[in-house]
């Protein structure tokens, strides 16, 4: 097991064990404990109470962040001629077809959100390998597959983001930087917990949020109580 640092010792000190936080009082330790001279990302991690092996408890959606995700998102547009001007003028930072199909199939990932239309999703199929394990394959659930690419391309750049429940029942999502102010922090958390509320699957039985936890690129975990979100 790897040591800690003198400041990971020192933030750690400063999260008292077995409290469970309130939203407010994590944003703010969060913020207080972050040591890096870098603008960490702050992350959320959420447990919940469903089995992602059964379809009918599986939970996935979109959230628009209120105040975004402090990262510039670099979206690729895969369009057709006549969608590459909107495209363009929404903000995509890459904008084609047959040469970025091409660049992917040459192991070029260097993107965070992939933008399409449903016809050409077929032209995706064959790269399903490459994009899938990164998360970069469009769907049409999370609105990344659509005829209205402008406004798909500035939904994400504004702070859209997607998420889907891993293989041990957690959701993990960015919700923005260190250098945002805590009350911010606080509004873009309590979005995502407010829409993975709405999204529990009926099948769902029990408790559902079982655990909730804040974290920074570089800081130890604060526990938040669940029932207080």
């Amino acid at each position: 097991m790897a040591k800690l640092t003198k400041k990971q010792k020192e933030a750690a000190s400063k999260i008292e064990k077995n409290k469970l936080y309130s939203l407010k009082d994590a944003a703010a330790l969060i913020k207080e404990i972050a040591s890096a001279k870098f603008d960490e990302s702050v992350d959320i991690a959420v447990r919940l109470g469903v089995d992602p092996r059964k379809a009918n408890q599986m939970v996935r959606g979109v959230v628009a962040l209120p105040h975004g995700t402090g990262k510039d998102v670099k979206v690729l547009a895969l369009v057709t001629p006549d969608k590459e001007a909107e495209a363009k003028e929404a903000g995509a930072d890459y904008v084609g077809l047959d040469e970025y199909l091409q660049k992917i199939k040459d192991g070029w990932t260097d993107v965070d959100v992939i933008i399409t239309m449903p016809s050409v999703m077929g032209k995706l199929g064959p790269l399903g390998r490459i994009l899938g394990p990164r998360g970069l394959m469009p769907n049409p659930k999370t609105g990344t597959v659509t005829m209205d690419v402008a406004k798909a391309v500035i939904e994400v750049k504004a702070g859209k983001i997607d998420f889907k429940v891993d293989k041990t029942g957690i959701i993990h999502a960015g919700i923005g930087r260190i250098s945002f102010d805590a009350d911010k922090i606080v509004d873009n958390a309590h979005e995502i917990i407010q829409t993975l509320i709405k999204l529990k699957p009926t099948a769902a039985k029990g408790t559902y949020i079982k655990s909730i936890y804040l974290t920074s690129t570089m800081s130890p975990a604060i526990a938040l109580d669940p029932k207080a979100v």
